[in-house]
């Protein structure tokens, strides 16, 4: 789908969101790709040395939300959304923009990728560091949402954001057929969510796709 942009999950945090109507930004400290993390903690404390024109000023919260612009792949399912509570929340991407346009503390955009080699040759600015990654991660194709927002100190940072901007929810393809179907009604029963569309992968079990083995 063009135009889209995707967020895998967990069917607890879809909940969250479409009953709270708001999307949570996460530290970075847990991140298993800790130079990914670095590079944000770098930022943060830079453009607060930069604020207060001192070495000791503390650095604001990091809060981030990775999504991504690449099409549906079984690499995302299973490394960012593995196992039977797996969701995907596909985004429209004009729509997405114009909600992080009228962010204030929001910064959204799609994710650089790097050689060491690259960086060995010209290093970083630092508006590059929160956008930034090494080659190795570049079939994530990864669209971030990025804030340092003051007086954060704990815990997510949550932003209202309206269903409007979302085209779909793609439950995983392990799903069986029969809980998909519960789980679709009981997303569709949340207050505002009739008409959402909500789809269960097929992924890894294409009748279509099995159609063609028919040989002579």
């Amino acid at each position: 789908m063009s135009g889209a942009i995707r967020r895998y999950t967990e069917l607890p945090f879809l909940l969250d969101f479409l009953r709270t109507r708001e999307i949570a930004l996460l530290s970075p400290s847990s991140w298993d790709d800790k130079n990914d993390a670095h590079y944000l903690d770098a930022y943060a404390k830079a453009k607060a040395v930069a604020k207060t024109e001192s070495e000791s000023a503390s650095p604001g919260a990091v809060r981030a939300l990775c999504m991504t612009e690449a099409s549906e792949t079984y690499h995302h399912w299973k490394v960012f959304s593995s196992g039977s509570s797996g969701m995907c929340i596909v985004f429209k991407k004009d729509r997405l923009l114009q909600w992080a346009t009228a962010q204030p503390m929001l910064t959204a955009g799609p994710v650089t990728y790097k050689t060491l080699n690259e960086l060995r040759a010209e290093g970083p600015s630092l508006d590059e560091l929160p956008f930034l990654k090494r080659q190795a991660f570049k079939d994530e194709m990864e669209f971030r949402l990025f804030a340092m927002p003051e007086g954060v100190a704990a815990g997510p940072l949550r932003l209202a954001m309206p269903l409007l901007v979302i085209d779909r929810i793609v439950m995983n393809p392990w799903l069986p057929k029969s809980v998909a179907d519960h789980v679709k009604a009981t997303l569709q029963a949340i207050e505002g969510c009739k008409t959402l569309k909500v789809y269960r992968s097929t992924l890894v079990d294409n009748e279509a796709w099995k159609r063609f083995a028919v040989v002579g």
